[in-house]
């Protein structure tokens, strides 16, 4: 079952990485990433800059409009998620040390939502603790923008051109 499901991750991002569908795929792969979903936009976004060097500053721009969108659903789901359990329980959950930190930091602590692993989940307690949105919805973009210029920049830089062909 695990290899019919990689090659179909396989053959769905090669179809994404086709040049008349670049910035869509790079859309909806970082929309989708930013969910709590295990999927990682910096192969997708690296490839289509690769292929079109000039596309650079575009992608940057979609695969940081379309992370950020999926970080504010991941935010309301974590608001959501909070109701309901407020409303079964009627009382607040626990306040372990890291919910207390991400209270003491706010909204600016959303900035650290490009970190691997626990970035996501970050998104979605910031929604949880009820944090303001579009202040969260900011410090976000910063922190993904700058993932994106980074850690592109860096692959293009490091990867020699034959280890591509």
């Amino acid at each position: 079952m695990e290899a019919w499901l990689s090659q179909f991750i396989t053959s769905l991002l090669g179809a994404l990485a086709l040049p008349q569908v670049g910035l869509v795929a790079v859309f909806v792969v970082a929309f989708i990433s930013a969910t709590l979903l295990p999927l990682g936009s910096e192969p997708a976004v690296y490839l289509v800059v690769k292929a079109d060097p000039g596309m650079f500053w575009p992608v940057i721009a979609v695969a940081t409009i379309g992370n950020t969108l999926g970080g504010m659903v991941s935010w309301w789901m974590g608001y959501a998620a909070e109701r309901a359990v407020e409303a079964v329980r009627h009382r607040e959950p626990p306040n372990p040390r890291a919910l207390a930190w991400l209270k003491r930091f706010g909204p600016k602590a959303c900035v650290m939502s490009w970190l691997p692993v626990v970035g996501d989940p970050l998104c979605a307690v910031a929604g949880w603790l009820r944090l303001p949105f579009w202040p969260c919805v900011g410090w976000m973009a910063i922190g993904k923008f700058l993932r994106f210029l980074l850690y592109t920049i860096a692959l293009l830089w490091l990867i020699p051109e034959s280890w591509l062909q």
